[in-house]
């Protein structure tokens, strides 16, 4: 296989593409305005979530979401600068909640995870970075009956789909996560969900072995594209495009007259030193919208999503509001001495990744917009990005996910 591939985005889904495509035998390119791992790749909570087959967009969430919008450091907000600007996305979002949509975007989901799970450790394998897997399982906790009762449809849905949990009472998670405050009632544990050292060391490995195996990083700014290769502040790359440049990527989609409702989670954490707490595996505040997950970088608390955009500037005291609340769940948890963080996720209101041609731009390939699961799609997209460049079927059916679904 020969051609010459330019890659937009050096996160983990653009790395991930860039060297399934170098290792068939592409002559790929990079570009990136910062350098790996500048943006959400190097901030998230580190998990492949192969268990977390449900959309965003769903009836659950359209019921919650009123009370978390009254609280503007809550689980879900819309500053009021930018609720008209989104209001056509959330339109979107909430006709993508309807039961048939649910049920075809969680079948979607799932073969998406299969296919990456499958993807994940020969990937890793091949690239060197298989020592940094971890397998530790995640806890999702319930503060009290009704919450617990009220999960029990998605769990229906995740065993229909072969996926493994145990409920657990709390005498039982104290046996797997020792510290929790006694609010927590019920849990349900998945041994399926795996993790990673830490997504900014495991992201900045794959541009090294790239770079090693002879692959250039090209730091510019990627400022349109064409159907022979990609406009930069440095010239122009030419070959076949895959446009993985994450939050960013409708604007770039937009230089070829394309528009795609792809819209930014900001997401927020804070990194605590490794000693701060005694953490056994990821836990998951469900009814709070955020995660505790151990890094070999430290400690990491963090999730939520602000539907916010690029542009307005970070408002921490979202972060500080996770800390307060982190700090209740687990009383022994030390919370000074941390670094936050907040960075761009690129959601699209199905809950799916577009993944597949520019409609009318057969050169250009899509993806982007996986939103919270970058990191736990990327083995499965450059899986099916280097079947498409190849010519070859890409393992799934990828109508779903289809950049002209919209």
């Amino acid at each position: 296989m020969t051609g010459k591939v330019v890659v937009i985005g050096a996160g983990v889904v653009g790395l991930s593409v860039a060297l399934a495509a170098q290792a068939r035998g592409f002559a790929v390119q990079v570009v990136d305005r910062e350098g790996p791992a500048a943006g959400a790749s190097a901030g998230n909570a580190g998990a492949f979530a192969f268990t977390d087959i449900l959309p965003l967009a769903s009836p659950r969430i359209m019921r919650q979401a009123p009370k978390w919008l009254l609280d503007p450091l809550g689980p879900l907000t819309v500053p009021p600068s930018y609720a008209l600007r989104i209001a056509p996305w959330m339109l979107r979002f909430w006709r993508a909640c309807s039961p048939a949509r649910v049920r075809a975007s969680t079948a979607a989901q799932t073969a998406l995870m299969d296919l990456s799970k499958a993807e994940l450790e020969p990937f890793l394998a091949a690239t060197g970075t298989l020592p940094m897997l971890r397998k530790e399982g995640n806890l999702q906790v319930y503060e009290s009956q009704a919450e617990f009762d009220a999960s029990l449809p998605g769990w229906r849905a995740r065993e229909e789909h072969g996926i493994a949990f145990r409920h657990m009472a709390a005498d039982e998670m104290a046996g797997v996560q020792p510290g929790l405050a006694p609010r927590f009632t019920h849990g349900t544990f998945t041994p399926g969900w795996y993790s990673i050292a830490d997504p900014r060391d495991y992201t900045l490995a794959l541009a090294d072995r790239f770079r090693a195996r002879g692959g250039e990083i090209v730091i510019a700014e990627a400022t349109g594209l064409a159907d022979d290769g990609v406009l930069t502040a440095l010239g122009k790359l030419t070959g076949r495009v895959v446009l993985a440049a994450g939050a960013f990527s409708h604007l770039l989609a937009r230089t070829l007259g394309v528009r795609i409702p792809l819209e930014t989670e900001r997401g927020y954490n804070t990194t605590l030193p490794a000693d701060a707490f005694d953490l056994r595996c990821q836990v998951t505040f469900g009814g709070h919208g955020f995660v505790i997950t151990k890094l070999s970088s430290g400690i990491r608390v963090g999730g939520a999503v602000e539907l916010g955009g690029l542009k307005l500037p970070p408002n921490y005291r979202r972060s500080e509001a996770m800390l307060k609340k982190a700090k209740a769940f687990l009383p022994g948890l030390r919370t000074t001495g941390g670094q936050q963080w907040m960075g761009f996720r690129p959601s699209l209101p199905d809950s799916l990744p577009a993944i597949g041609p520019l409609p009318g731009h057969p050169n250009v390939v899509c993806a982007f917009g996986h939103g919270h699961l970058g990191l736990t799609q990327s083995a499965g997209t450059a899986r099916i990005v280097t079947g498409l460049l190849a010519g070859e079927d890409p393992g799934i059916d990828l109508a779903p996910f289809s950049p002209a679904r919209f």
